[in-house]
């Protein structure tokens, strides 16, 4: 995708964050918005602050774990633009720390209801409409760090290992089909956002009977380095100059989707579109140039 200006962008999870982010970088770049956030009054304070900085902005209350709000988000994206050309899946939480044998249904139901199926749904409802418009489009799921290298991240990474390998096949099986839709998967690693506050947002049916259960000393620890990491990561502000779109004719170009290796330098672009870091430690191949096979070798 090389032209952005007048296009339009659908950003879920866009009120604050990553998705502001990349809603404002947008914007810059002269596209219609359409933000997308489960959080109405932070979602109504994103639209004000943007429209008052002269984009063209459409918010629409999501909640991407519901088909039917995705579905809606779409019917309001064509009644008010006509088209869409640009989807970011964007939207997560942060939530089912802990052992997973230990994690309940509710806690399983949540986490993957916003993080793997709010991705899925916005897959399926919008990339039939962006096929069918026969032009340019891109999307681009947000995943993380925590979908390239395991840890004890628990719900989390099961479901950021679930949209890599979502985004990856997507891509293969749109090349094959000769579409004009690009694929791109986002792989941040420490950026400060409210994500550890996602409960915040936690449906009152999905919630833990008497209340989550105290956290262990060791979970406790994990818990703070985690915010303590987080509260010094990149800003939003500063992700959204690494993710700009590239230049036309750039090998890849897309509107910046950006997976990072830490240790890493010397951004270049792989088959898929995604622009990623490379040296030798640790090694890692996502994509193969040939882009026959995905192959992760991580050396220990």
């Amino acid at each position: 995708m090389k032209e952005f200006r007048d296009r339009v962008a659908v950003v879920t999870g866009a009120a604050s964050g990553i998705g502001r982010g990349l809603a404002e970088r947008f914007a810059a770049e002269g596209m219609k918005l359409v933000l997308a956030d489960v959080e109405q009054n932070a979602l109504d304070r994103a639209e004000r602050e943007m429209r008052d900085g002269g984009a063209t902005v459409l918010a629409v209350r999501t909640d991407v774990s519901q088909a039917e709000d995705v579905r809606a988000l779409a019917d309001r994206t064509l009644a008010e633009f006509g088209a869409v050309h640009l989807v970011c899946n964007n939207a997560g939480v942060g939530g089912g720390a802990g052992p997973l044998w230990e994690n309940t249904l509710a806690d399983w139901t949540w986490v993957m209801g916003v993080n793997l199926w709010g991705v899925i749904h916005g897959v399926r409802t919008f990339l039939p409409i962006m096929l069918g418009q026969e032009s340019e489009g891109h999307i681009v799921n947000t995943a993380s760090m925590a979908g390239l290298v395991a840890g004890p991240l628990g719900i989390y990474g099961v479901t950021k290992f679930a949209v890599v390998s979502l985004s990856e096949s997507l891509y293969f099986q749109l090349q094959a089909a000769g579409a004009k839709i690009g694929v791109s998967v986002l792989c941040p690693s420490w950026v400060n956002t409210n994500i550890m506050d996602g409960a915040r947002n936690r449906p009152p049916e999905l919630q833990n009977e008497g209340g989550d259960p105290a956290l262990t000393p060791q979970q406790e620890t994990m818990r703070q380095m985690v915010s303590q990491m987080l509260a010094t990561g990149m800003s939003p502000a500063a992700r959204q100059q690494v993710l700009r779109p590239h230049a036309p004719g750039d090998e890849g170009s897309h509107p910046g989707a950006h997976a990072e290796h830490p240790g890493r330098e010397e951004p270049g672009p792989s088959r898929s579109g995604v622009r990623f870091p490379r040296r030798n430690a640790p090694k890692a191949r996502l994509w193969s140039p040939e882009g026959a096979t995905q192959q992760r070798a991580l050396s220990r």
